[in-house]
């Protein structure tokens, strides 16, 4: 999902759709509170789009990694770590 399309889809959805509301209606009010809650749901709805996204990329990847070092991981996050490698960054204030 490519964020500006996404914004610029929503806002031209929300706009037909708060001109429709208000046709239907004949309320700015009432259009104007619809509109708001079709906003809402659109972002929930791409809200939950973007899990469903991440969820299915991390399931991706865990698949394609070789059977030993999935198990690994499952078991211990950190098993690759090493401890005395540090950044080379000086500890003064200069």
């Amino acid at each position: 999902m490519y964020a500006p399309r996404v914004l610029i889809s929503m806002t031209m959805v929300l706009l037909v759709f708060a001109v429709s509301a208000y046709f239907i209606s004949g309320s700015v009010y009432t259009a104007l509170i619809h509109t708001l809650i079709c906003a809402v749901i659109l972002q929930v709805g791409y809200f939950v789009g973007v899990l469903y996204l991440v969820s299915r990329e991390k399931k991706l990847r865990e698949e394609s990694l070789p059977p030993e070092t999935a198990a690994a991981k499952k078991d211990n996050r950190r098993e690759g770590l090493r401890a005395d490698t540090a950044p080379n960054v000086p500890a003064g204030d200069t």
